[in-house]
């Protein structure tokens, strides 16, 4: 009998009695659904948020709106069309949602009652609406909408000019100003507006004629806008100034519902301010702002407005790092806001009249959160690294959280996803440098892996502790895989986040040596073979790496910067170099030469994997070629990859797979994972999955 019982014991720790979890691949990042951000009903007892699934093969996605009771934990799927349905907004007595929907063709506000009832489309303006808002009476929307300024609301203007361009014998972009193009799209006079709509009148009000975006623009869209408690006014942000490309000075402005008389609130404040939203009670309106003219990246603080006194207060000036999202309370007595803070967004509390500032939820990585009006819920998504996104309730008074949502639940048991190691390694200026580390499938710490790591963009940004498909896919394939968060990143104080701004090759790339040696002597990597990676200003960092003597066998370089002068004037946000390279290549030519990989071609040796996006108009393909006809012609083993319908950030369903396909390919080649991955070409011309 001992000996039965032995041998059941040996099986189960090593796994041979019940099948063990499968290495992480490709396939399986898309058969996880992507859950969004709980929208709390108006009584706080439901929300309302979409579940994004995926079909590989077919190159398809879908997503759909769930409903869940928060006191019995039931969740219902509330649509379930063949196109998107997303984008859910509560009516006031939580009887039903609208929502935005495509199906018939562009994206259209409806109408579902949650008892029954099929749905019902409310609005058909002609080029579609993004992001609504309903009144707090109940009778109005507010939405953006692309339009050409001269015609406003005006549908057969819009249709004839629009269709006059886009079919005319004539094809071309004219400007006599910058913005000539914008991250994906050239300028040709259509700019966001805000619009009003009316449900019982069913007529729309441009609330923001004019030659300029309301809100202000950004890259993901934007839903910068908010009605005042007594429906009467809307706040809004917009960027009104001259020569917009050098600018950074959006500004909080408010609107009565007729788009006549808006008010600017922060025109003393020449740099970045937005976001506002009003208390309940109307009496402020919270907002965030900048304080450094032409600096995208300064700190991001929390500021109120009193809409009686006309008087500002910024909230945050203590916190030394930047808010993200906020949300009043419903008594307007406080604010909860998120914060970037090492690898993580913990949520804060302030005070409105002692400026008291706690801390409520800790060590969650976040892409939203909302605050139940008898604040006694905070309910919010997130994920781990080994976690993919799921909803959780946190309990504001008893102070336990737990999980409501399993979307992902199933495939966890199967997939191994695997957890981040976080360590820390000394950096530049005595400072110490966050590192997550990921270790491969089956892990042997009695072996020697090879190594990978990741430089992230931004510069000015921070890797999480978050599910992403990088973190999971190279170590599924046998790679140890690193992301640190050196010299420029946020969540570590401003202080290190502006270091790098005029140090792009300084302390940033010291802490990344430092980092890599580092893990280059732990007993499981294999120093003979390490790899590089990044993305943005991670993509000039490994073309950096290419400039200089660096002891990885492969790097993989994603929309960087191969010449900073050239990049100067190839991209649109000409605010970015101008403060973060410290001017431009008129006063500062040495330093751009300084920082260009382009002025070190003699020193490239390494083979380099290069990916970019034709559409890319904030680090213009053209860098990317450049880099590889100089490769090219030095003999130097790369390929080079260009999405042709793609920006700064491929599809994730389109263009993906590739990317983390070539990437296999590329380290499988030189740094040897413990399995080939698919050929590239082939998955071109899908005949892979």
């Amino acid at each position: 009998m001992k000996n039965w019982i032995s041998l059941l014991l040996v099986l189960l720790l090593t796994g041979s009695l019940f099948a063990q979890k499968k290495a992480f691949a490709i396939e399986d990042l898309y058969k996880i659904k992507s859950v969004g951000v709980p929208v709390i009903s108006n009584d706080g007892n439901k929300i309302a948020f979409t579940v994004t699934s995926y079909d590989l093969p077919n190159s398809y996605s879908n997503t759909d709106i769930y409903v869940q009771d928060l006191k019995t934990k039931e969740i219902s799927q509330f649509t379930s069309d063949s196109s998107a349905d997303y984008n859910p907004v509560w009516i006031n007595d939580d009887s039903g949602l609208y929502f935005l929907s495509a199906r018939t063709g562009t994206p259209q506000l409806f109408y579902k009652s949650l008892s029954a009832g099929e749905e019902k489309q409310i609005t058909a303006f002609y080029s579609g609406i993004d992001s609504p808002k309903l009144s707090p009476d109940g009778g109005k929307i507010i939405f953006t909408a692309q339009v050409f300024p001269e015609c406003g609301s005006d549908e057969d203007c819009n249709k004839k000019i629009t269709e006059a361009m886009d079919n005319g014998p004539i094809q071309a972009h004219i400007a006599d100003s910058l913005f000539v193009r914008h991250w994906t799209e050239y300028n040709d006079g259509k700019y966001s507006h805000i619009f009003l709509y009316d449900i019982e009148k069913k007529n729309y009000t441009d609330l923001t004629p004019g030659f300029f975006n309301s809100p202000t623009f950004s890259a993901g869209g934007s839903d910068d806008y908010n009605f005042s408690p007594d429906s009467k006014f809307v706040v809004f942000s917009s960027k009104r100034v001259n020569d917009p490309e050098v600018s950074t000075n959006s500004d909080i402005y408010i609107t009565s519902l007729d788009g006549n008389n808006a008010e600017n609130l922060t025109g003393d404040n020449k740099a970045y301010d937005g976001h506002g939203v009003y208390s309940p009670d109307g009496k402020y309106i919270a907002y965030t702002k900048q304080s450094i003219p032409g600096y995208e990246s300064d700190r991001i603080m929390l500021a109120v407005y009193n809409t009686k006194t006309k008087q500002h207060k910024t909230l945050t000036a203590s916190v030394d790092n930047w808010v993200n999202g906020f949300e009043w309370s419903s008594d307007s007595k406080s604010i909860y806001f998120d914060i970037d803070e090492k690898g993580y967004n913990p949520v804060l509390k302030v005070e409105l009249e002692s400026g008291n500032i706690s801390r409520v939820l800790e060590e969650k990585s976040l892409s939203g959160f909302a605050v139940s009006k008898d604040q006694t819920k905070l309910i919010y998504a997130y994920s781990f690294v080994y976690k993919p996104t799921e909803i959780a309730l946190y309990n504001l008074t008893t102070g336990i959280s737990e999980d409501i949502t399993f979307f992902n639940r199933e495939i966890a048991q199967k997939i191994d996803i695997r957890p981040a190691e976080v360590i820390w390694v000394d950096g530049a200026d005595g400072k110490k440098i966050q590192v997550f580390v990921v270790k491969p499938h089956d892990f042997d710490p009695n072996k020697k892996y090879p190594f990978v790591i990741n430089v992230h963009g931004g510069p000015q940004m921070q890797w999480r502790d978050s599910f992403r498909g990088d973190w999971q896919i190279y170590p599924g394939s046998g790679y140890v895989l690193a992301f640190p968060n050196p010299h420029g990143s946020t969540g570590f104080g401003q202080d290190f986040t502006h270091d790098i701004s005029g140090g792009w090759d300084g302390n940033v790339f010291t802490d990344v040596m430092k980092v890599t040696d580092f893990m280059s002597n732990q007993p499981y990597i294999d120093k003979n073979r390490m790899g590089a990676m990044g993305w943005s200003y991670g993509g000039y960092f490994m073309n950096l790496l290419q400039a200089k003597k660096n002891p990885f066998k492969c790097l993989a370089s994603m929309m960087g910067i191969f010449d900073v002068e050239d990049f100067y004037f190839e991209t649109e946000e000409l605010w970015f170099p101008n403060y973060d390279v410290k001017g431009d290549p008129f006063t500062k030519k040495e330093y751009y030469k300084k920082v260009s990989p382009s002025s070190y071609v003699d020193n490239f040796e390494t083979p380099t994997l290069i990916i970019t996006g034709e559409k890319d108009y904030r680090i213009s393909y053209t860098q990317s070629l450049r880099y590889f006809s100089v490769l090219q012609k030095k003999g130097i083993d790369s390929r080079l990859i260009i999405f042709d319908n793609d920006g700064h950030w491929p599809s994730h369903l389109k263009s993906m797979p590739l990317y983390y396909n070539s990437h296999l390919e590329w380290f499988h080649k030189y740094l040897g994972g413990d399995k080939a991955p698919y050929d590239s070409r082939k998955l071109v011309r899908n005949l892979v999955f």
